[in-house]
């Protein structure tokens, strides 16, 4: 029997059993892929995220990957920001060489944490195959390749009220559906639905805010925004466009240290 060490954080998360809960297991090596899938099903969290140390790689503390009940996803930023909150210690920041996203950084920042993420245009582009699934009073619709997709609806109380079909959405395979209005205590809400990777709804999602940070600071002509997501957990996220990169900042609660038992 093997013991793996394992921390479930609620990132972007102000208190216990708010933000969205992560799995970090810090591995001395890496697992064969169907174990780290394995693992992250019995975890049943929206991402369990394991990390390897990188002693060779000068750009890189950790090597990085996140894996829903269903399968490995591109990019997670809840997961990430939980896993520099788990594995900083005394440093300043630590940085994870990922495998499509590069190396993504998370360095403290007041009472929590900022992480960097790379910013993600979308292009206008209709989606009939998606929009009636979703539901609402939708707006616009954008999309950007790699399985992403943005519908703009009129004001938070459209965002709170939807009930999307999970049902038909899921056919359309690994798509991230974000739904998105202008915020009433915040400048922009939204809320994540992922069907297709084996999560309906994203409690808060790190990644989508990588699309909705440039996305909505072109809109709002500024560059620094505060955005919260509306799922039934919520969370609120700071949001910093510069440059090339998104700065998203919050804060972490670790809720449960142990061990697995492989």
């Amino acid at each position: 029997m093997t013991n793996l060490p394992f921390v479930q954080v609620d990132a972007f998360a102000d208190a216990p059993f708010t933000g969205n809960p992560a799995a970090v297991m810090p591995l001395g090596q890496w697992l064969d892929d169907a174990t780290l899938q394995a693992i992250a099903q019995e975890n049943n969290l929206s991402e369990t995220a394991f990390a390897v140390p990188t002693p060779d790689d000068p750009d890189a503390d950790y090597a990085l990957r996140w894996f829903t009940p269903a399968l490995e996803v591109k990019l997670c930023g809840h997961a990430t920001l939980a896993s520099g909150h788990v594995l900083m210690g005394g440093h300043t920041a630590v940085r994870f060489r990922t495998r499509q996203a590069g190396v993504l950084t998370v360095s403290r920042d007041r009472d929590g944490y900022a992480l960097s993420l790379p910013s993600w245009a979308v292009e206008p582009k209709p989606l009939p195959a998606l929009a009636p699934a979703m539901g609402g009073d939708i707006l616009e619709t954008h999309w950007r390749e790699g399985g992403y997709a943005i519908f703009v609806y009129p004001d938070a109380a459209a965002i709170r009220a939807l009930e999307p079909d999970f049902a038909t959405l899921q056919k359309a395979g690994d798509i991230m559906l974000i739904a998105t209005a202008p915020g009433e205590d915040s400048d922009i809400v939204s809320r994540v639905f992922v069907p297709g990777a084996g999560v309906d709804e994203d409690p808060v999602t790190g990644s989508a805010h990588c699309l909705l940070t440039p996305f909505w600071a072109k809109r709002l002509d500024k560059s620094k925004l505060t955005a919260y997501q509306a799922s039934r957990r919520g969370g609120r996220l700071g949001c910093r466009l510069s440059g090339s990169r998104v700065i998203l900042t919050g804060a972490c609660c670790t809720v449960i240290e142990g061990n697995f038992l492989l």
